[in-house]
């Protein structure tokens, strides 16, 4: 699949779920009107959707939420999508998650043939955690985080920088992420969907942080690429990688080689533009995968240049209202 700008589109993003056992502050209201189960589509269907991505030319799937290992039944679709990967259709399906449900899913999920997980973890501190988590419990975080480096998973945390929320912690994040064979990348938080507070008063650009970091770190850049949009520096004390999410201060439009399929079988070509593609109408229409192709084909030839973040004192409004959790991260 190539886009009008020459990009090949080879990695699908799903959200299976808009809900989250956690309320995280800069990610969406204490009291969430969530979307009614009636309206989602089943795990048959998105393993259906799945596929025919899959067919397109799709290499790899990260599933997402909402929290995905909330979703009843979700490893059905897990196993489904894995048969890719023991088969060769898919080089790699990743998981996304908070990790509140990781001690109960690790070993199937490696069995699944996940190799690869994101957690989100944005301090270390349990109080701020549950702070920030409103509803989150970090002691069962960490026996998620322990249940999965046990199963043979590799983990990647992911934490978005916050001003005078855990900035400072950044450096304590680095050595832990590091110190256990794992990943960090910090990420610029996003203008998505209506929340209670304002985004400015916590919004980091990553250049200030990473300033800040070099005063006390040895940053490298580095080529490394795992197939999404973080820029990678090595860390020479601690030989580990850091990454850099930066939608705001340095988008990554030009290589964008992702879109993202929603619980509701829409697809969004971009996560900061609300044009979209309604694939539940065409997966229903028909049992034949003709229609479904046709209309992710036109979907591609939609996909836009790139997106139009703001985050200032004079755009209070969020860019998109979609909350993060209903795109899929």
């Amino acid at each position: 699949m190539i886009d009008p700008f020459g990009r090949t589109v080879s990695y699908l993003r799903v959200s299976v779920t808009d809900r989250c056992d956690f309320r995280c502050t800069y990610c969406m209201a204490e009291n969430m009107t969530f979307l009614p189960k009636k309206d989602l589509l089943t795990l048959e269907e998105m393993n259906r959707l799945c596929s025919a991505f899959i067919s397109k030319g799709v290499r790899k799937i990260r599933l997402t939420g909402g929290e995905p290992l909330v979703r009843k039944n979700i490893m059905f679709l897990v196993r489904e999508l894995g048969r890719h990967v023991h088969s060769g259709g898919l080089d790699e399906l990743t998981v996304t998650t908070n990790g509140s449900q990781l001690a109960r899913y690790a070993d199937e999920l490696y069995d699944c043939g996940v190799r690869r997980i994101n957690v989100s973890l944005d301090t270390l501190d349990p109080a701020k955690f549950k702070a920030i988590t409103r509803w989150g419990d970090f002691s069962k975080v960490m026996e998620g985080i322990d249940a999965a480096q046990k199963a043979g998973l590799k983990i990647k945390l992911n934490a978005v920088a916050l001003k005078d929320l855990n900035a400072a912690e950044i450096p304590e994040m680095i050595r832990f992420a590091h110190g256990r064979g794992m990943d960090l990348t910090v990420i610029e938080t996003m203008p998505m969907g209506e929340i209670e507070e304002d985004r400015t008063d916590h919004y980091l650009p990553l250049s200030e942080l990473r300033a800040d970091l070099e005063s006390e770190f040895t940053l490298a850049d580095i080529p490394y690429k795992t197939g999404g949009p973080a820029r990678y520096v090595e860390v020479k004390e601690t030989g580990g990688r850091l990454g850099f999410i930066t939608p705001m201060t340095h988008n990554f439009c030009e290589s964008c080689n992702r879109v993202r399929l929603t619980c509701t079988g829409t697809l969004y070509m971009c996560l900061g533009q609300n044009d979209a593609a309604d694939l539940r109408t065409a997966l229903r229409a028909s049992e034949s995968d003709e229609y479904l192709y046709a209309a992710i084909d036109e979907a591609i030839s939609r996909k836009p240049k790139g997106h139009d973040f703001i985050i200032d004192r004079q755009h209070r409004k969020p860019a998109v209202a979609r909350h993060m959790s209903v795109t899929g991260g």
